[in-house]
């Protein structure tokens, strides 16, 4: 039986101060810009980074320079923004500080960490015997879910709600960027 919890834990948190350095540095470029994403949007932000991931990895080739590990990192903020959004709401003007999104973003990524522990206990480091394509693969089945359930104006009948997919989503990712700085 595998081991869960040190190594796992210290890789994850390593990608997630990885995530909170560029995003605190975009907030000091463009502020908290993203504020004024509808879920939509956002979906559709989250839908180009995963559907790049999954174009790079079938061409094997990139045209723009950037590879696949800096749209798993792109996916983890994004998905982070999406909490932030669902729990907020969307405004038509920023208006959330610096300090106050940081805060933010520490509190949904601390959950994400702990949603991860519970879940790799439960599957016993499972996420280490997949392919990073898997990974990829399970970010768009997320994704399209969040479209469906976006559609539907979020009413479900026994699915989890679009928080729980943006979860899975950063989950996700993190461990596509382990897995990609383990090669």
């Amino acid at each position: 039986m595998a081991t869960t919890g040190t190594n796992t834990d210290r890789q994850f948190e390593q990608v997630i101060d990885e995530c909170r350095s560029l995003f605190g540095k975009k907030l000091h470029d463009y502020g908290a810009s993203w504020r004024i994403l509808r879920p939509s949007s956002l979906t559709d932000q989250l839908f180009i980074k995963a559907k790049r991931i999954r174009s790079l990895e079938i061409k094997k080739v990139s045209k723009v320079g950037d590879g696949i590990r800096p749209e798993f990192i792109a996916l983890i903020n994004y998905g982070i923004i999406g909490l932030i959004q669902l729990e907020k709401g969307f405004s038509d003007t920023v208006d959330m500080t610096p300090d106050e999104a940081m805060a933010l973003y520490d509190r949904h990524a601390g959950e994400a960490l702990e949603l991860m522990k519970r879940k790799n206990h439960d599957y016993d480091e499972a996420w280490r015997s997949m392919r990073v394509s898997s990974y990829t693969d399970f970010i768009l089945t997320k994704i399209e879910r969040v479209k469906e359930i976006e559609n539907i104006d979020g009413d479900t009948m026994v699915s989890e709600g679009i928080d729980a997919n943006y979860m899975d989503i950063i989950n996700y990712a993190v461990f596509g960027a382990i897995k990609l700085n383990e090669k």
